[in-house]
């Protein structure tokens, strides 16, 4: 007997399969077609099929094809520094850190301090952002 509980427990993994249709007699048509016709093309009396054929042989050079032209992971060019999400986390780390810190040390006078600081930082931002670029660089 089970014990009520408000906690769910995690029931084993069920394995189902759906099994696919399959028809032996049609297998069984599809092999001896194949069969005469390989039959045929060997004695020459039907020409050759162009590869369009569903048999395995006809996937095989396609994936070994695939796998030539690897290169490996590129670089990403001219990528800022900033735009990165393990920079961000970083950043938004020591901001947090920095300000329990700084509330422990200084009080709440660090939030003024560091509204100093960002308004500071986003004036230098804009500054450099909307600032005219020079035509003969």
């Amino acid at each position: 007997m089970k014990f009520p509980s408000i906690f769910r427990t995690a029931a084993p993994m069920r394995f189902d399969i759906k099994p696919r249709y399959y028809d032996p007699v049609r297998e069984e048509i599809e092999q001896r077609t194949s069969q005469i016709k390989k039959d045929l093309e060997a004695q020459g009396l039907l020409e050759k099929s162009d590869g369009t054929s569903h048999d395995i042989g006809s996937y095989g050079a396609g994936i070994r094809g695939s796998f030539a032209q690897h290169k490996g992971i590129k670089e990403r060019d001219g990528v800022n520094m900033f735009a990165s999400t393990a920079m961000i986390r970083t950043l938004i780390f020591l901001l947090l850190l920095g300000s329990i810190f700084g509330y422990i040390y200084l009080g709440s006078v660090i939030f003024e301090y560091m509204a100093y600081v960002a308004a500071f930082l986003a004036a230098i931002y804009f500054f450099f952002r909307l600032k005219p670029k020079k035509k003969y660089e």
